[in-house]
């Protein structure tokens, strides 16, 4: 029988948890803090006693209540797996209205952040832009990438700087126009009008041919 040590055991005498276990309970512990409280309430004391933790915990990791913010919104939005309808117009509506849903969430908070702290924390700022363009730039990339097997996409359009730009569009009308929600209308006025011309085939002949018109063009 194996016997617990004194330091396999948190002060209360449950199993110490660790590493990447600690890590998502903390992440996990801070999410539902913004979804209750926005970020104006949240705390590291708060979250520390949600996740069961203590204060050294997280802030061994995450050094402000700003950096595990956006950690968290990261961790949220990582979570959601691309759409995957088999049509580039279905899958693209369905990021912009997703990500449009968080905007308006507590979660959204965190955008405020990036505008208000720009100057004043230029480290954290870039690493958190980072964090979420990276994010961001993988499931646009992974819709445009089945779009361009399909034929629906130009292979060109497989350039991060392309691929991003309806949810650059979306981020503008909420830090520059401060929009409290994105109106549907606007989400497809912005698919519709700029990213399907952007990154759609211009073209018939760009196309895939189905077999039947193979077999016309041959004979």
């Amino acid at each position: 029988m194996t016997v617990s040590t004194r330091s396999d055991r948190d002060p209360r005498g449950r199993p110490r948890r660790r590493g990447a276990v600690l890590e998502q309970a903390i992440l996990q512990a801070a999410l539902d803090e913004l979804t209750e409280v926005g970020y104006t309430g949240l705390t590291i004391d708060r979250v520390a006693a949600r996740a069961r933790t203590n204060k050294t915990a997280i802030y061994r990791r995450w050094p402000s209540r700003a950096a595990l913010a956006v950690a968290a919104h990261r961790h949220a939005t990582t979570a959601e797996d691309p759409p995957d309808t088999g049509d580039l117009r279905a899958d693209v509506l369905a990021l912009l209205r997703g990500a449009a849903r968080r905007i308006s969430s507590p979660q959204g908070d965190i955008l405020h952040i990036l505008a208000a702290e720009m100057g004043n924390e230029p480290d954290l700022i870039r690493e958190a832009r980072d964090q979420m363009l990276d994010t961001s730039l993988t499931r646009w990339l992974t819709v445009l990438g089945r779009a361009v097997a399909r034929g629906q996409a130009r292979p060109e359009a497989l350039s991060p700087r392309i691929a991003t730009v309806a949810i650059d569009l979306l981020r503008h009308e909420y830090l520059i126009r401060g929009a409290d929600t994105i109106a549907d209308h606007t989400i497809t006025e912005i698919v519709d009008t700029i990213y399907l011309p952007l990154v759609q085939t211009h073209s018939d002949t760009d196309k895939p041919k189905t077999r039947r018109e193979s077999t016309d063009a041959e004979e």
